[in-house]
């Protein structure tokens, strides 16, 4: 009886965990299949969506497939499905390969998309269905025959095996032959995702599993209780008695795990996993150190201080005794980790480092943690900032940082330069800067050159820079006008924009997850902030899936910044945060108008190569093309170039062509060598005058 009672509960366990599994996968489909129907509907979304590649919204037929965390099985029945629609997703896969090599293996093109999968032609489609349906069908008539004639459980496996694979009988080589195909082929099937997180549909997957397997095992074990009076009294009375000497016996446990074991004596035993609740979350909290150093690249982290005491991280992925370096800095809401995104092959931090150069990448401040030397500092005090202290304190402590460190290491590995440092810089910086990177360096030069203190760069390289907004969409301006009114109320309600609890960062972190996973819900997103934007066509979707937007870190942008570049877009120039009044402005910049730095372009003494897109929305080519009129009427050495990208395609998206171009920048900069002279000041000078003095 009792035997009867666990096969019941067993199978029973079995149907509930389908059942809701399914029930929960209907669901999403039906969420899915809701927002293909509105993408349908929305206007311009074809273009907008072009910038993601590999996403299929028309619905397709397969069979049901377990989440990541159950790739292995969970139970022999789960796991038993699961190899079901697996090994028909490779049956399929074998019948419609139009190529096949003599020795039996296969070649199938690999979507970029993370999302990408096999596709089917409509007979194999339909085909591989009935077929697989009727598996179940047959499978389930298994199942019962097995319970009602009491069949070992040995001989029902075997059963089933020929259910699933009709060939029963094989060689053993030509047997570990077909696995390895099969797992070839499931590399191709399974996309190998480096994205760590689980999405909150796989964790709603989890915390059913776990919970039916608790319910039933209380079940079990009052069942166990009931069917078994002496052995409930006599643990009732070893518990008792526990009790009363304190010590809890051994034996009790021994009883319960045999007892829990019981539950699948000759019948489906759910695979015991060992849970780990270090990371219960799961979320991708990797950061840049941890993706430079899986790639097999050198990583040192240096902690630079601000004069006003912000704390910020610059990475490096080194090459000491290199007399070329480059310097890379993000955007907005963005880090370092937009430099290495795309891995060893499409990203400008490893192609730099490759090409001899050693790499620099620069963080701003502005992230949730909140790095200051002190520690009690309050949220609204450190997020009171705008772009002047981008580009007056943090680009000028960075850049500083990197000198240091240069002029010493070059200095030990060649001990025979110091006379050469004494009269030039020992080595050559260039620095590239994406969209608001880009307006912070500008800034940087040209106050340096105010100040007449060395900016230590040879060359700007900037990618959809920042600085100039009066072309811009419908939203933007919206935005701007509601930043005017409302600014003494929002700032003190919010000081900075950025999601300011761990929950929700994580809740955002795993969503992004899902969004990857449910093409036309990621493909809606994608469209409805593209029209937020203007209809730029990045992968916005995609960036959420950094690991630096995880629930530990997130980068955040403070209202003074979202403020600052209100101000520029209504003024129509690029301008230094103007404070508010003529008084405020006269103790900051000695004048009652903040400085314009679109007036001082002349000061820029190094050559700037400005790179707009023609898709790009957010900073419109016309606005790039600003910076490039104020500068060559200003004289500087400057040049142009635009390329068929929306705005984050510029660090995101692999671009082979931008890295080459980019690249090609670089290599105007000769590295010093002794007695090398500047020929920048040789070009400023009249023709037919050049003289460079040597000290």
């Amino acid at each position: 009886m009792q035997r009867f009672v666990d096969q019941v509960l067993a199978i029973t366990k079995e149907s509930v965990k389908t059942l809701t599994y399914e029930s929960l996968n209907n669901f999403v489909r039906f969420i899915n299949g809701l927002s293909a129907l509105l993408l349908t509907l929305l206007p311009g979304n074809a273009s907008i969506l072009e910038g993601i590649h590999g996403w299929e919204l028309r619905p397709t037929f397969r069979a049901p497939r377990l989440p990541r965390w159950m790739e292995n099985g969970v139970s022999s029945f789960n796991h038993f499905i699961h190899q079901l629609s697996v090994d028909s997703d490779v049956s399929s896969l074998e019948y419609s390969s139009p190529d096949e090599d003599s020795d039996g293996s296969e070649e199938y093109a690999e979507s970029p998309s993370q999302n990408s999968r096999a596709t089917f032609s409509d007979y194999g489609r339909h085909h591989h269905i009935r077929i697989n349906w009727f598996r179940y069908i047959l499978l389930w008539i298994l199942v019962a025959i097995r319970f009602f004639l009491r069949i070992p459980f040995r001989l029902f496996c075997l059963a089933c095996s020929a259910v699933s694979k009709p060939c029963a009988i094989q060689h053993p080589s030509q047997s570990h032959s077909h696995y390895n195909r099969m797992q070839t082929l499931k590399d191709h099937i399974i996309p190998r995702a480096t994205d760590r997180r689980r999405g909150v549909v796989e964790d709603l997957h989890m915390a059913m599993e776990i919970f039916i397997e608790a319910v039933f095992d209380l079940v079990h074990r009052a069942v166990h209780l009931l069917l078994s009076p002496s052995e409930a009294f006599g643990k009732l009375l070893r518990l008792f008695s526990s009790h009363e000497s304190g010590i809890v016996s051994d034996s009790v446990v021994g009883d319960a795990t045999a007892s829990s074991a019981t539950l699948g004596e000759n019948g489906p035993v759910p695979t015991e996993k060992n849970t780990s609740f270090r990371q219960p979350l799961n979320t991708d909290a990797r950061t840049c150190q941890d993706v430079i150093t899986e790639l097999g690249y050198p990583f040192e982290a240096i902690h630079v201080i601000t004069k006003d005491g912000y704390v910020l991280l610059l990475e490096r992925i080194p090459r000491r005794d290199a007399r070329k370096a480059v310097f890379l800095q993000h955007g907005v809401f963005d880090s370092s980790m937009g430099w290495i995104s795309n891995g060893v092959v499409g990203s400008p931090a490893f192609a730099a480092y490759d090409q001899g150069y050693d790499v620099f990448l620069g963080n701003l401040r502005g992230l949730v943690s909140r790095g200051h030397v002190n520690k009690n500092i309050s949220s609204r005090e450190y997020w009171q900032y705008s772009i002047n202290e981008h580009g007056t304190e943090d680009i000028p402590a960075l850049v500083e940082k990197i000198h240091q460190v240069k002029t010493a290491e070059l200095k030990l590995s060649k001990p025979g330069i110091e006379e050469e440092s004494n009269r030039d810089q020992l080595y050559k910086l260039c620095a590239i800067s994406h969209s608001l990177g880009g307006a912070s360096m500008i800034m940087y030069v040209v106050t340096r050159r105010i100040e007449a203190k060395p900016h230590r760069l040879s060359r700007l390289v900037l990618l959809s820079p920042a600085g100039f907004h009066h072309d811009s969409n419908l939203v933007f301006s919206v935005v701007e006008h509601v930043l005017f009114l409302l600014a003494p109320v929002l700032s003190r309600i919010f000081p900075a924009f950025y999601i300011p609890t761990r929950f929700f960062r994580m809740l955002v972190n795993k969503l992004a997850r899902d969004l990857q996973n449910l093409p036309a819900v990621g493909g809606l997103v994608q469209t409805l902030v593209g029209y937020v934007v203007g209809g730029d066509s990045s992968n916005w979707v995609g960036v959420l899936g950094l690991p630096h937007y995880n629930m530990n870190d997130m980068p955040g942008v403070s209202f003074g910044v979202a403020l600052h570049l209100a101000q520029i877009k209504r003024t129509r120039r690029y301008r230094m945060f103007d404070y508010g009044s003529a008084y405020a402005n006269i103790r900051v910049y000695g004048s009652p108008e903040p400085l314009d730095l679109g007036e001082h372009y002349g000061l820029i003494d190094i050559p700037v190569d400005l790179v707009a897109g023609q898709k790009d929305t957010v900073i419109r080519p016309s606005m790039v093309k600003r910076h490039y009129k104020l500068m060559k009427d200003a004289g500087v050495d400057v040049s142009y170039n635009e390329f068929e990208y929306a705005h984050l395609d510029f660090t995101f998206s692999h671009r082979e062509e931008l890295l080459s171009y980019v690249m090609s920048r670089l290599l105007l900069v000769e590295p010093n060598s002794k007695n090398q002279v500047n020929h920048r000041a040789v070009r400023s000078r009249r023709k037919g005058q050049v003289s460079v003095s040597n000290g």
